[in-house]
């Protein structure tokens, strides 16, 4: 009883197929002496299987993709068990023979009355299921059905935030000549897959663009969904000629009158490839570091302003920098730089003073370099990251 309760608690963090395969794989193949397990299931008329742990290629292959349902898997109702190769060919005389199985048992995955698809235990010799293993294979497998129901919903779930995450985001950046640009969206891991950070970068004219970068609270379909309101506005007001400061204020009065609860960090910059300079509003987004040839990065002060949707009054202050040819700004959000016991100010430092990219370093690059450094297994929030470069070539 213990183990199976160790067992659907670990089942119940399971969020992918494979993952409740391994986790019972672990708890029952020694237990009951099983050689492999499999989760197979019907889609468009063929089957397929959705998850596998001690299976050979081959005998995964016969089964994936197939046309015709072998007669044994169609009942999905009603638990089946092949003590032998000769039990098993008297049910499905169609049955491959593989020499690495030699009993069977043939579980329903059913939730809710609904069938799901069926697991599979096999065994590498003859197997006797007394009365006793077939109810505790039995009950095991109802622990399966609703470990693999979460984790298709997962998978749907999963699916549905990257498409929303995608199409809120911009598809491309413009191009200016003598700008060269990179971002980079990564999501949460595991579980959080929708979120609200943004970047953009917008052309204002052949030598002027605005980059920006936000975070809105909340990891749902409501934060992303209040991220792309904020996208259009901040497009919107940037192409009337409005400055940094007045593009944020317009937007916070809009959020502050939707009153959507949320609240949005943004940082916004007006670049000037003829003068090489930037002009920056912060509403309470983290500082932007720039990069200078030959010297370490520099952390940017902003005088940042309350976070966007708070209050419908408040002014943003505006702040110029030198943008040197070659120079590199970069635009965050907290995922790239925050990390667990320690202080948000001294994360942003060392990434200022562990930015010094070689002139001409491609941005991409760079950007994946940046991405590496935040450490993907410690990562707890999204990052979005957008780099911008003033560069000397001009087209």
């Amino acid at each position: 009883m213990h183990d199976i309760l160790r067992l659907a608690t670990s089942l119940a963090r399971a969020v992918t197929a494979q993952e409740v395969i391994d986790l019972v794989a672990d708890h029952v193949m020694s237990i009951h002496d099983i050689t492999a397990l499999a989760i197979l299931a019907t889609e468009g008329g063929r089957l397929r299987v959705v998850a596998s742990r001690g299976f050979s290629r081959q005998a995964l292959d016969h089964f994936d993709n197939r046309r015709e349902i072998p007669p044994i898997l169609e009942d999905e109702s009603t638990p089946a068990f092949f003590r032998n190769w000769d039990e098993l060919r008297r049910a499905y005389p169609g049955a491959l023979r593989s020499e690495e199985v030699n009993a069977w048992a043939l579980l329903p995955l059913i939730t809710s009355s609904r069938p799901l698809g069926t697991c599979v235990f096999a065994y590498d010799r003859p197997h006797e299921f007394g009365i006793d293993e077939r109810a505790s294979l039995t009950a095991l497998i109802g622990l399966i059905a609703q470990a693999f129901e979460r984790a298709r919903l997962y998978d749907v779930n999963h699916q549905f935030a990257q498409f929303l995450q995608s199409s809120l985001l911009p598809r491309a950046l413009p191009h200016l000549p003598g700008l060269d640009v990179a971002a980079k969206y990564l999501p949460a891991t595991p579980g959080m897959d929708i979120g609200g950070d943004f970047y953009d970068l917008i052309r204002l004219s052949d030598t002027k663009a605005a980059a920006v970068i936000g975070d809105v609270q909340g990891h749902d379909v409501t934060a992303a969904a209040l991220m792309g309101q904020v996208r259009t506005a901040i497009q919107a007001h940037a192409t009337t000629g409005a400055g940094p400061g007045e593009v944020l204020a317009r937007t916070n009065r809009l959020l502050t009158a939707l009153a959507t609860d949320r609240f949005t960090s943004c940082l916004y910059v007006d670049i000037d490839l003829d003068r090489h300079t930037a002009s920056l509003s912060s509403a309470g987004h983290l500082p932007p570091v720039l990069g200078r040839p030959g010297a370490p990065g520099q952390v940017i002060e902003t005088a940042p302003g309350l976070l966007l949707g708070i209050d419908p009054d408040v002014e943003y202050v505006t702040a110029e920098v030198e943008l040197p040819p070659d120079s590199i700004m970069i635009l965050y959000t907290d995922g790239l730089v925050e990390e667990p016991g320690l202080d948000l100010g001294d994360c942003i430092a060392a990434l200022a003073a562990g930015f010094t990219p070689p002139p001409h370093r491609p941005l991409h690059t760079l950007a994946d370099s940046l991405i590496g450094q935040a450490g993907i297994e410690r990562r707890t929030d999204d990052i979005a990251l957008l780099l911008v470069r003033d560069s000397l070539a001009r087209a």
